[in-house]
């Protein structure tokens, strides 16, 4: 999810919540302001933070063991 100034709290409590009762296994909620990325994983039916990673880090996609997204490319615009 990529937030936005006009709705990031829509993004962030209302999608989160309906993505964790839809059973989405991983969920990124990106801040291009920020340049930060949060990362949950799916555990017991409820969204775990696993990390969240800055413009700079390499992040491992949990759900596709071996990929891994350079952030300098995301954030790179």
């Amino acid at each position: 999810e990529i937030l936005s100034l006009q709705n990031s709290k829509h993004d962030i409590k209302i999608k989160f919540e309906l993505y964790q009762e839809a059973g989405v296994k991983e969920y990124w909620i990106v801040s291009p302001y920020e340049k930060v990325i949060d990362i949950f994983v799916l555990q017991n039916n409820k969204y775990v933070l696993v990390n969240k990673y800055a413009e700079d880090d390499k992040v491992p996609v949990h759900t596709l063991p071996g990929l891994e997204i350079d952030l300098t490319e995301v954030f790179d615009y």
